[in-house]
């Protein structure tokens, strides 16, 4: 539960679905779909909405489910239960199920799954059917324009490197101009560095095509860069929809918090006018919604690296000691055991460099609000 109300998951999930108001009408549509096999219940129940144009992410841990309501989508997989509607047509449901090839979605998977005897311009013909050669030719140009690959369109796949194999395979999926694009794990071949490119560029393709599509990852930062909204799954369940910043800066579960970023947890009891916890008082106008229903309670208060700094201590006001340093280039994260029995990191440039044992002081330096969660 979040301290943003007093309200069950399932309540702030439906509560949180319907965030779109920039994008046009649902083009993709879940409601209380389900999957079993046999005794395992892959996904429970999840209700959630794709507009026109919009990006949405799924996100989360191995095997929470979003793989398997992806290839639902696609037709790959069919609910036990619930409802799949694409562009205003049930396409899963009531004992029925629309086969893939006849599901207006295209996929995008992280093999490519390009053919090596067909040139570029081949493989992303390969969809268009029922065209003229001329049509074909106009609109292959026309993606391979969209996806920076002018005058790639003569040559064979094993001749490209992953991302441009990537931006092909892509192409191929818009070439039907399909209702949802579906993309799985797209960038997980990739090294480091290209994956950070890519997913800039395929994010420019999309929202220049004008596309609605579904992404999967495990990966947060993947899904916090490219996505217009993030779905975070969990044990076949969605905790919490909404904007990157959202559900990064104010996540209604401790799940959710976790899950995105380096959390820490700062304990505190609820008193008159805020939270008292082992690094002083915090007052109600510092924390994420109304705590009046907790006074007295103990929670626990959503830290991030970025909000404490820790300053060395003559011994007199100290708060803990570094156990711990991680270093990451552009900058230092500290582990802090606090005296009080918290675990908490700080971040602080690299030139700010504190040793092993270390005995320091933490402020907090948030300047945002803080999530809180009722204490384990």
């Amino acid at each position: 539960m979040s301290g943003n109300s007093i309200t069950s998951p399932v309540e702030r999930t439906q509560r949180a679905v319907d965030t779109t108001d920039s994008f046009g009408d649902p083009i993709l549509e879940l409601a209380d779909v389900g999957k079993e096999f046999g005794d395992e219940r892959a996904v429970d129940g999840i209700s959630v909405d794709v507009r026109e144009g919009e990006l949405l992410t799924l996100l989360g841990p191995s095997g929470c489910g979003k793989t398997t309501t992806l290839r639902m989508v696609a037709g790959l997989e069919t609910p036990t239960e619930g409802t799949i509607t694409i562009d205003g047509e049930r396409v899963a449901g009531a004992g029925t199920a629309t086969a893939p090839e006849n599901r207006d979605v295209g996929l995008v998977f992280q093999e490519y799954a390009l053919f090596p005897h067909l040139s570029v311009a081949e493989n992303i013909a390969f969809g268009l059917e029922g065209h003229s050669s001329a049509e074909e030719d106009a609109r292959v140009e026309e993606l391979l324009e969209l996806v920076d690959l002018a005058g790639y369109g003569d040559r064979k796949p094993e001749s490209l490197s992953g991302g441009e194999r990537q931006r092909v395979a892509l192409a191929r999926s818009l070439a039907p101009e399909p209702d949802v694009l579906l993309l799985d794990e797209p960038f997980s071949n990739l090294d480091v560095r290209l994956r950070v490119e890519m997913r800039e560029e395929v994010r420019r393709i999309l929202k220049e095509a004008g596309v609605t599509a579904v992404s999967v990852t495990h990966d947060q930062e993947e899904a916090l860069s490219i996505s217009d909204r993030v779905a975070i799954m969990n044990d076949g369940r969605i905790e919490q929809v909404g904007s990157p910043e959202e559900v990064f800066g104010h996540p209604e579960s401790r799940f959710v918090a976790s899950f995105l970023g380096q959390a820490s947890f700062l304990s505190g009891t609820v008193v008159d006018g805020g939270v008292d916890t082992p690094l002083g008082m915090l007052d109600d106008a510092q924390l994420d919604g109304s705590i009046d229903a907790y006074r007295g309670a103990d929670i626990d208060v959503l830290v991030r690296p970025d909000d404490l700094a820790a300053r060395p201590s003559p011994g007199t006001s100290d708060d803990g000691e570094i156990v711990h340093r991680t270093y990451t280039g552009p900058s230092f994260v500290y582990r802090v055991a606090l005296d009080a029995g918290d675990v908490v990191h700080c971040q602080h440039n690299h030139a700010t460099e504190f040793d092993h044992g270390t005995r320091v002081e933490v402020a907090i330096e948030a300047d945002h609000s803080l999530a809180w969660y009722p204490a384990e």
